[in-house]
């Protein structure tokens, strides 16, 4: 009994020494790393330094901060997320993919304008565009009334230039002119005036003369304004 009683009181005591020479080797090569290895513990000292002030700093900036700062600066996030919940709707998405697609005219556009400004003609452009602007609020109500019907009369006259047979005949009459001004015109006195209407051209030019001698009768008595 007294030898197997012996056995585990000697293990133990083995235990016990090897914890006590472990413990005391570690200190030993704790001391020989920081000898061997000066600089680069002091630099990893430092960095834990660093460390624990910027940990003291934060610790002291939460601190200081009430409950008034705290809530606004929630008010300011929330404020935030609702605007960019406004900002993603139909409209804007659809605004984006127009702008996207275009991007190329837009960009275009853009450099033309800036070209204008430098310039100085977007400054002449503005400055034309408020004068007709004051033109056509200093216009009254008869003096538009009158442009207005001004405008009428012109799109009737082009109406009726644009007709076919008034179309050949001011062409025939302006071939005629250029014709007749190519050389120089002679002096023609009364037996010349008799031989020049037995002429077949002059005839026919007469006829034409008094043709339009005739219509331009009949549109006077029909005009009720003349």
């Amino acid at each position: 009994m007294s030898d197997s009683e012996s056995e585990p009181t000697d293990g133990a005591a083995e235990r016990t020494d090897d914890a006590t020479e472990a413990g005391t080797d570690q200190p030993a090569d704790l001391e020989s790393l920081v000898a061997d290895n000066p600089e680069e513990v002091a630099r990893l000292l430092e960095r834990l330094g660093l460390v624990n002030d910027l940990l003291d700093a934060a610790d002291v900036a939460t601190s200081a901060m009430d409950d008034e700062m705290v809530q606004s600066l929630a008010g300011t996030g929330t404020n935030l997320a609702m605007a960019a919940d406004g900002m993603a709707t139909d409209e804007t998405v659809q605004l984006g993919e127009a702008v996207g697609e275009n991007a190329d005219d837009l960009a275009e556009g853009v450099e033309t304008v800036a070209q204008l400004q430098r310039t100085g003609t977007l400054d002449d452009l503005l400055e034309l565009a408020e004068l007709a602007s004051l033109a056509s609020a200093a216009m009254d109500d008869e003096m538009v009334m009158s442009l207005a019907s001004t405008g009428t009369r012109l799109g009737e006259v082009a109406d009726t230039a644009a007709d076919d047979d008034v179309a050949r005949g001011l062409e025939d009459v302006l071939a005629a002119l250029g014709e007749a001004s190519s050389d120089e015109p002679e002096r023609v006195g009364a037996i010349g005036l008799v031989k020049a209407v037995r002429d077949p051209d002059v005839q026919a030019g007469l006829g034409v003369v008094i043709s339009l001698a005739r219509a331009l009768g009949q549109q006077t008595r029909d005009d009720p304004t003349a």
